[in-house]
């Protein structure tokens, strides 16, 4: 049972993280090679004929595999009903949805079901385990005896309110961690110039996009690091991922800082070079940050907002390493029009 939990639990960090986000068309397209999909919110269907390269995730949608459709790494889907009629070449993992398998479907690999159904036909095949329906932890809650009632107590005196707040110590904490983080970014703008400047394209370019994966990285890594931590013997990646996690904070901040400082060079007409810009953009959005986060109830907003816009950006970019959007440059043969 612990080597099925293990696979579930791999690919759905893998959906959530690393797997490439371009962009996805919902459905109609035309025959060829596909790169691996992330559709959000709509359904997916791989026509007769076409093979797609890379994994498919799917969030909130319907998924349909037609014969002689083959998909050569993992499909994922989230919340939506499947039906296979070609071939996986990888395992399948599907969450809150049915899945329907006709007598030309195949599964290479393994086939998991958490909260749905499973119909095949007799002709079809799946090559490794299959694992269907997985319960949900059980939760016992102990019993609580409750004891007599006692007699009402006498009225207490009005306690001493001491307030701990101290705005100088605070002042002084948020400016030596806006030193220490400026002086991070200066040393990746030093190595890492290239990728930091894809994760602020993505930023700036795409905010809502960048915003809303980093929102659902962070509701959803918390749920996998505890799936990881209960099965032992993965503790070990959960220590990775977690240090993966922080690591993607990290960059996020010192790519939407060192975006701050271009702006702030060029708004009092000066040059500087990437480390200085990086190192005082990262500096001035610290203490703009760090001090709305001083304001009580509200001041957390500020700090949200930006570490959900540079985690966003650090996953859709996988830590900048591409560009996204993607941008297909079509093959070009001698003497002839470009092979669209």
């Amino acid at each position: 049972m612990k080597n099925k939990y293990k696979i579930f639990t791999l690919m759905l960090m893998l959906a959530i993280l690393l797997l490439p986000t371009g962009a996805a068309q919902a459905r109609g397209f035309s025959g060829g090679l596909l790169d691996g999909r992330v559709v959000f919110g709509d359904n997916f269907t791989l026509k007769s004929g076409d093979t797609l390269t890379g994994d498919l995730v799917v969030f909130g949608g319907n998924v349909t595999i037609e014969e002689d459709a083959k998909i050569q790494g993992d499909m994922v889907v989230i919340g939506g009903n499947v039906n296979l009629d070609g071939t996986v070449n990888g395992s399948t993992v599907i969450v809150g949805g049915s899945t329907n398998m006709s007598e030309t479907a195949v599964v290479k690999g393994d086939l998991v079901t958490v909260g749905g159904s499973l119909s095949r036909d007799p002709g079809s095949e799946i090559e490794g385990e299959v694992v269907t329906n997985i319960p949900a932890p059980d939760i016992r809650i102990p019993d609580i005896q409750v004891p007599n009632v006692p007699n009402p107590p006498s009225p207490p005196n009005p306690p001493n309110i001491s307030f701990d707040y101290n705005p100088i110590a605070s002042f002084f904490q948020m400016f030596g961690t806006a030193i220490a983080v400026s002086l991070l970014a200066m040393l990746a703008s030093l190595f890492l110039q290239p990728q930091i400047e894809r994760v602020s394209q993505v930023v700036v370019g795409q905010p809502l996009i960048a915003g809303s994966f980093g929102l659902l990285t962070g509701v959803l890594a918390p749920f996998v690091l505890v799936i990881l931590t209960v099965t032992i013997i993965l503790i070990p990646v959960t220590v990775l991922a977690a240090m993966a996690l922080a690591l993607a904070w990290l960059f996020g901040l010192i790519a939407i800082g060192t975006e701050v400082g271009e702006r702030f060079t060029k708004a009092i007409n000066q040059t500087w070079a990437p480390p200085l810009t990086a190192g005082m953009g990262t500096f001035l959005m610290m203490l703009v940050v760090g001090g709305i986060g001083m304001i009580p109830c509200i001041g957390w907003i500020a700090a949200s907002l930006v570490a959900l816009l540079g985690i966003g950006g650090v996953v859709l970019t996988i830590f900048g390493t591409q560009s996204y959007p993607r941008v297909v440059v079509p093959a070009v043969v001698a003497g002839n029009d470009p092979v669209g």
